[in-house]
Order: C-alpha cells, then structure tokens, then sequence
C-alpha cells in the first residue's frame, strides 16, 4: 500500500506538467493508485449524453486524476510549497510539521 503526503482538503501546487504553477485544493485521493483530484487542474472534455427526458447533455470539463509525487503541499501559514514532516506531539499523537516555519500542520 502507497502513502500520500497530501490527503482530502489540503492546498496544493503543481510541480510539473501543463499546469505547472497552479495551485488548487485536493478533491479525492486514492492512495492505492497514487493520484489525486485537485480542484481546477488537469480538465479533460467530456461529452454527456440525456439519459432522462428533460436532462441537458453536452460537452462538460471535468477535473482528472493527476499523479500525487507532481503535487507538493502549501503550508497554510507560511505560504510555502513544503515537505511534510511526521513527529509525534507531546500527548502522543502524530502529527505533519511544516519544513520552513515548523508549523504544525
């Protein structure tokens, strides 16, 4: 079984690719497969087709999957793309510091 370092809800930004730069909130992950769903990134075209009398189909954009070692995570304080290091806080819990500000995470 894979690990993340990044999990549902984190902001992170993109390090390599066509969206290189862009920076977004993870929407899924699935650590079995190793990717991540960030919002506003990686779009592919769609097309629906009405599968009910009075449903609109179209061409939709819809985000995709993208692998999670091209992500890396921003610290929510000091605003930096950062690893993310494991410790255990002093009541015995294990907890994700930041690398540059040593902000828990």
């Amino acid at each position: 079984m894979n690990t993340l370092n990044v999990k549902k809800g984190d902001t992170v930004i993109v390090l390599s690719g066509k969206d290189k730069g862009k920076q977004g909130k993870v929407l899924s992950a699935a650590p079995k497969d190793g990717t991540v769903v960030v919002e506003g990134v990686n779009f592919a075209t769609k097309h629906k087709k009405p599968r009910r009398q009075g449903e609109a189909g179209g061409i939709i954009k819809q985000e995709t999957p993208i692998r999670a070692c091209k992500v890396m995570r921003v610290c929510p304080k000091c605003q930096k793309p950062t690893r993310v290091k494991h410790s255990v806080s002093p009541s015995g819990e294990k907890v994700q510091v930041c690398k540059h500000c040593g902000e828990t995470i």
